[in-house]
């Protein structure tokens, strides 16, 4: 069975200005690494439009409406950080999009797992709040929609970007169907995630010191994230999958690299064949050195392979 590579060219067509950091760049450095003979088996599928719909069971309509239907500036920022170009709303469809047709395909047996190589990132958008970056949760569209669509009961969402997902735990705050499980560099934005934010008992973080090396990253996960995510037995994962914990990261400090990613990755996927029928989607979320994204991309994406 294969694993799915699932993008959308409309994901380059996000501008957010010249100098930002969340930059068309980044996706094709993704693709870029993603292209060689080493992933000549990635079975390649175009990313489709999310509906209207599929985004309504995470966000309401106030915000759905704001980045789809508001075109009289094309241009606008929603927050200091957050803007919208000409093309943000198709890529923003094709993102949130793309989780939910690779939550389709394994649940499906099309393929056994899948990342989504897309833009915008997702993790900080609430649900009535575009932020961070961020215009709709993907990694959240995608876990609504295995539970609306596929019945799921239990499925647990993996975020280890360098930033927590604030508005990941918002939206299933007090969802015992959805557990959420977060490493992220503390203190830093959004300034959420600390250890006590517990939700329904189904929120588990695990702040990193600025400076936490590879040892702190596996320990997290070893003494607390993996345990729990056993315990909860979940039907299907998905990984918000930042790389910006990378040591060459220019927007944070954490000192991993592109192996802790790899190793990362060998965890959950055993955690998917052991409970999950092997089924786990992974999106692309953070990761600002073109570099690192490279490396850490291709890492994330074999271990998915092996």
């Amino acid at each position: 069975m294969t694993v799915a590579l699932y993008t959308h060219r409309a994901c380059l067509d996000h501008d957010p200005g010249s100098g930002h950091p969340e930059s068309p760049l980044r996706l094709a450095a993704v693709l870029e690494a993603l292209g060689t003979d080493r992933f000549a088996l990635l079975d390649r599928i175009e990313a489709p439009r999310a509906t209207r719909e599929q985004l309504a069971r995470v966000h309401r309509e106030s915000l759905i409406a704001e980045i789809l239907d508001d075109q009289d500036d094309p241009f606008r920022r929603l927050d200091p950080d957050t803007v919208l170009s000409p093309g943000s709303a198709e890529a923003a469809l094709r993102a949130a999009g793309a989780v939910c047709a690779a939550v389709d395909g394994v649940v499906h047996g099309r393929q056994r797992r899948a990342f989504c190589a897309v833009r915008p990132p997702g993790h900080h958008a609430t649900t009535q709040t575009a932020m961070g970056f961020c215009l709709f949760n993907n990694v959240a569209v995608g876990a609504a929609h295995a539970i609306a669509a596929h019945g799921l009961q239990r499925v647990a969402i993996v975020d280890f970007d360098v930033h927590h997902g604030n508005g990941t735990q918002d939206i299933f705050w007090s969802d015992e169907q959805v557990l959420y499980a977060s490493t992220h560099q503390w203190p830093l934005y959004p300034h959420t995630g600390a250890r006590r934010e517990t939700g329904a008992g189904n929120v588990f973080n695990v702040p990193l010191d600025p400076g936490a090396d590879s040892a702190a990253f596996r320990a997290a996960y070893e003494d607390t994230l993996l345990p729990a995510i056993d315990r909860f037995a979940p039907e299907l994962i998905l990984v918000s999958a930042g790389f910006d914990a990378h040591r060459l990261d220019p927007l944070a400090n954490l000192r991993l690299d592109e192996s802790d990613f790899r190793w990362i990755t060998e965890r959950l996927v055993d955690l998917a064949e052991r409970h999950a029928q092997g089924r786990l989607v992974s999106s692309l979320e953070g990761g600002y050195s073109l570099s690192a994204l490279r490396l850490s991309s291709a890492a994330h994406v074999a271990a998915l392979m092996d």
